[in-house]
């Protein structure tokens, strides 16, 4: 990644110790630049911050990390991403607390991509594990970018089933992105550098502390449209994600379980507080149908030829697949953008019929 003036000072500034995002913003609101902030004096800090946060920036970073972060830079994986760049998350402009910067290990274009948060049980089931995947994995094929968080069990279902789609897979994490963790999921953070992408708030070589992932899973739901919980307990941090998304104002949704089952119980509180339960993921792509991205090979020609293979007859998914070639989960997507355009109904016993 080119590194000019303008992202060391971004740097510097996301590095100044003791100096928060709340005071940053605003010192940036003041000043203009990072540029600016870093060249005033200490008696025009003073009004905005502490006196000795207003000598720490004075001082700048602390040289080591800042070489760190530009060393890490030299390979082209690797990205920093500021609020003052376009690819910087839109939708992380309209949460109270965006971070100053982004580190990014992957493609950064994904971070605008229209995104869904799938979380859960670290502890989860199979059956927790296969929602989770086939969730992932039709979503992804709908268009929809699958942000979680790479801990053990739903997170890691969910990124494994979202990057056999097309719609790619986000991993927004707790550490500096020099580490992995857990570590058993290194395999999986390499595949999600290459085809995918790796975020972390956290400046290089910070370690796994419990307070990270709280503030980590804010990005979770404040990148996303919407938040699925897939498992959790009723202690299951997957909760706070589903919280944080209701104040960003986003989409809630949860899976049902066994009332027999602990993974589940947090899942039925979120419904009975006003989540929506689903049981497809046609249920979450008609909930947020508007807001799915058209894809280019559900265009009018592309639609009017599954219209022809429709007929004027009644329908089932088996029939269509074998006159199209498509598979299931591109069907639904295509089929869910019919309905949702008044071209075709949807009728008992799995049907689908063209409206004339």
């Amino acid at each position: 990644m080119h590194i000019d003036e303008s992202l060391g000072s971004w740097l510097t500034l996301s590095l100044i110790h003791g100096l928060g995002g709340e005071h940053a913003r605003r010192l940036l609101k003041k000043f203009g630049s990072p540029e600016a902030v870093l060249a005033a004096t200490a008696d025009s800090l003073k009004p905005f911050v502490k006196p000795d946060i207003a000598s720490a920036i004075r001082k700048g970073a602390d040289e080591k990390a800042l070489s760190a972060a530009m060393t890490w830079l030299e390979d082209h994986e690797n990205h920093v991403v500021t609020l003052g760049d376009s690819d910087y998350p839109k939708a992380l402009l309209n949460i109270p607390d965006p971070p100053l910067l982004l580190y990014v290990k992957g493609k950064p274009g994904l971070l605008n991509a229209t995104s869904l948060a799938i979380v859960g049980s670290r502890n989860a089931t199979p059956q927790g594990i296969s929602n989770a995947e086939a969730f992932s994995q039709a979503l992804s094929n709908a268009g929809l970018c699958i942000i979680s968080g790479m801990a053990h069990g739903i997170d890691a279902a969910a990124h494994r089933g979202a990057l056999k789609g097309r719609g790619g897979s986000i991993a927004v994490v707790g550490t500096g992105l020099d580490k992995i963790y857990p570590a058993a999921n290194r395999d999986l953070a390499h595949q999600l550098a290459k085809e995918g992408a790796l975020v972390s708030e956290f400046p290089l070589g910070t370690p796994p502390i419990g307070s990270n992932f709280p503030r980590r899973n804010r990005l979770i739901s404040g990148m996303s449209v919407g938040c699925l919980v897939v498992e959790a307990s009723q202690q299951s941090g997957s909760l706070i994600t589903a919280r944080q998304a209701l104040e960003q104002g986003r989409e809630v949704f949860a899976i049902p379980g066994s009332i027999h089952s602990p993974q589940s119980r947090g899942c039925h509180r979120l419904i009975k507080q006003g989540a929506k339960l689903v049981e497809t993921a046609e249920d979450i792509l008609e909930e947020l149908g508007a807001q799915i991205p058209q894809d280019p090979s559900t265009s009018s020609a592309q639609s009017g030829g599954l219209l022809d293979a429709i007929g004027f007859d009644p329908v089932g998914m088996d029939a269509l697949c074998q006159r199209t070639g498509l598979t299931v989960s591109r069907l639904s997507a295509m089929l869910l953008t019919l309905e949702l355009e008044g071209k075709i109904a949807r009728l008992p016993g799995g049907l689908f019929q063209r409206i004339h």
